[in-house]
């Protein structure tokens, strides 16, 4: 089964991601991880990625495209796979069209903007062994205090509100329209993103058993 998550950041795609992989024996391919992978390899496109990450600059679609492309050519994408943070705009979703992959479902996650926020800006890393904690979801013993190794917690920036706030617009303006341009296809599924992980799983499954009945 070849299947797409959608969702803005925060709202869950990764986690669901892993559940998918291991229930459909897929590979989960997250584009920020394979263009990492792209760059550690040294691939031609990993190269030209490079060029642009090392200038403070977004990596134009055509590299994005062409390293998604190299990934699902490989041997493990044969029966499937879960695209997580790709296609992130319509230029995009038409390019993986045209590489003959049938997609069988697009998920969108719904999370409410403010949930999002509430969500991102609560996290909390140690700045010694990089732990993650959430000041609602997963709370330190001692507020402040990594429980792993005694390092100090704090908020990244791009866990801050006004950081999430930004990427938000992003993808209201960027990513939101893909909605649209799946539900015309007939392959678009909505699904409620709940405050407990579990209850989005849930219905996440649902989805995709009754696709295989």
């Amino acid at each position: 089964m070849k299947i797409i998550l959608l969702g803005a950041p925060g709202a869950g795609k990764g986690t669901q991601a892993e559940v998918i992989c291991e229930r459909l024996s897929i590979p989960a391919i997250s584009t920020g991880e394979i263009i990492r992978e792209a760059l550690k390899s040294g691939t031609e496109m990993g190269r030209k990625a490079k060029s642009y990450m090392e200038a403070g600059q977004l990596v134009p679609d055509e590299i994005v495209i062409g390293i998604i492309r190299e990934r699902l050519a490989k041997d493990d994408c044969a029966n499937g796979f879960i695209l997580d943070g790709f296609p992130r705009t319509i230029v995009q979703a038409e390019a993986l069209d045209k590489m003959g992959f049938a997609i069988d479902k697009v998920i969108d996650i719904e999370v409410a903007d403010e949930d999002i926020v509430a969500r991102i800006s609560g996290r909390r890393v140690c700045d010694s062994c990089g732990a993650i904690y959430h000041v609602r979801y997963k709370s330190s013993a001692v507020e402040g205090v990594c429980d792993k190794c005694g390092g100090t917690l704090s908020q990244r920036k791009d866990d801050q509100p006004e950081t999430v706030k930004e990427r938000l617009i992003v993808y209201h303006e960027q990513t939101e329209p893909l909605k649209e341009y799946y539900r015309r296809q007939g392959r678009l599924f909505i699904v409620e993103g709940e405050e407990h992980i579990a209850d989005t799983t849930r219905k996440t499954l649902a989805i995709l058993e009754e696709a295989q009945l």
